[in-house]
């Protein structure tokens, strides 16, 4: 008590310290997020010259199995039979009728199977981009 009374101390707290650190953190994950790649499927892109400009918010993919998945915005994919693309992707244009639609396919798939996926997308009007890795 006589040293408090003698320096005159109190307790006091400083939040800028932990100011600070939740800045920093705010920080790291909103670098880290959008370094974060939407397709989590293993597919082999085939190469191209041109890459895509558009970011794609509704996802088609095609393993080299012929496996179909779909997934819309930050969505996990999910493994789909064929005939359920299309209710998806309808779904998807209503909620935005401008959105692109990426079509992500191993280079090992049979050309008849995009040709499958890029035929609903002309009947429904859709906008399809084919991804492509870079050369």
């Amino acid at each position: 008590m006589a040293l408090k009374q003698r320096f005159n101390i109190e307790p006091n707290f400083s939040m800028a310290s932990m100011t600070d650190v939740i800045f920093l953190l705010l920080i790291f994950f909103m670098i880290t997020s959008t370094i974060v790649v939407p397709n989590s499927i293993k597919v082999l892109l085939p190469k191209s010259q041109q890459q895509a400009q558009a970011k794609p918010l509704t996802r088609v993919t095609i393993d080299k199995n012929l496996n179909f998945y779909v997934a819309n915005g930050n969505e996990t994919e999910r493994q789909v039979p064929f005939e359920a693309i299309t209710p998806f992707l309808k779904s998807a244009y209503s909620a935005d009728p401008n959105i692109f639609v990426a079509l992500y396919a191993d280079e090992e798939v049979p050309y008849r199977e995009i040709v499958r996926v890029l035929d609903i997308a002309n009947q429904n009007k859709f906008k399809m981009v084919l991804m492509t890795r870079p050369k």
